[in-house]
């Protein structure tokens, strides 16, 4: 459906599976799949069910190869700026998901497909994996957060190494520079993704989320201030109904049935 399929795991109910569905064009994003993409994360942000997300894509070449350059190429720069707003919505939508998010990159990952993977929590990648952020090799700057989370993830020296120069960093390379947090053998990186996804779903979600938070909002400030902002998120989550069971459970010695 427009290039987006969204999926509940068969194995673990409070894992969805959000899948780039276009895989006869590598899953280029196009004005229809943005859409489609956006209104998927704001289901799945709306669903306290859920407890973690895994990011596919369908095909065996590619998880993304960027923006949809032929649809491009027939726009008017009215129309390109019109998209604007869609893309930035679909880029947008993987990011601010309050739950955690594991990509499961294989193939290329290049531009937006790249930036998807970055908007995630973790990235997974296979050993077929090439990421990069070519857009200032046609005349463009990374649009989907490229330059701000690239930065964030890998350092200012690295990040300025992927950016400016536009090239291709393999699975290894990329591993290296902290631009992914596992490489796995080919064609397994959605069942690790899958594997993390239902570690982490088994936990709070009340504290999963507000720790989430607080990794997201103390990423760029000083110490002092990040430590305000845990604060903050273990007083949300203190005197919560997850924090009573979590404990009851431990002393219990069984698992947790989580309110939330």
């Amino acid at each position: 459906m427009d290039g987006v399929t969204l999926r509940r795991d068969e194995k673990n109910e409070h894992v969805a599976e959000i899948v780039l569905d276009r895989p006869e064009a590598h899953n280029a994003l196009s004005t229809a799949m943005a859409r489609r993409l956006a209104a998927v994360c704001g289901e799945v942000a709306a669903d306290p069910s859920v407890r973690a997300v895994v990011l596919s894509a369908a095909g065996a070449k590619a998880f993304c190869v960027g923006a949809d350059l032929k649809e491009r190429n027939a726009m008017t720069d009215d129309e390109i700026l019109a998209q604007r707003p869609v893309f930035r919505a679909a880029f947008g939508g993987v990011l601010n998901l309050p739950q955690p998010v594991v990509a499961a990159v294989h193939g290329y990952a290049l531009g937006g497909g790249c930036e998807f993977a970055l908007s995630c929590d973790m990235i997974i990648a296979d050993e077929t994996a090439v990421l990069g952020l070519p857009e200032v090799t046609v005349g463009l700057v990374p649009g989907g957060g490229g330059t701000q989370l690239a930065l964030r993830r890998m350092g200012s020296g690295r990040a300025a190494d992927l950016v400016f120069t536009g090239r291709r960093l393999s699975a290894d390379e990329a591993l290296e520079y902290g631009l992914v947090d596992r490489k796995v053998p080919a064609g397994t990186a959605r069942e690790e993704a899958f594997t993390i996804a239902a570690a982490i779903a088994k936990n709070s979600p009340t504290a999963v989320r507000a720790a989430k938070r607080a990794m997201r909002l103390g990423g760029g400030v000083g110490l002092e201030a990040g430590l305000d902002i845990e604060d903050n998120a273990w007083r949300s989550v203190a005197f919560s109904p997850d924090r009573r069971e979590g404990i009851a459970a431990f002393n219990e010695k069984r698992t947790p049935d989580w309110p939330s």
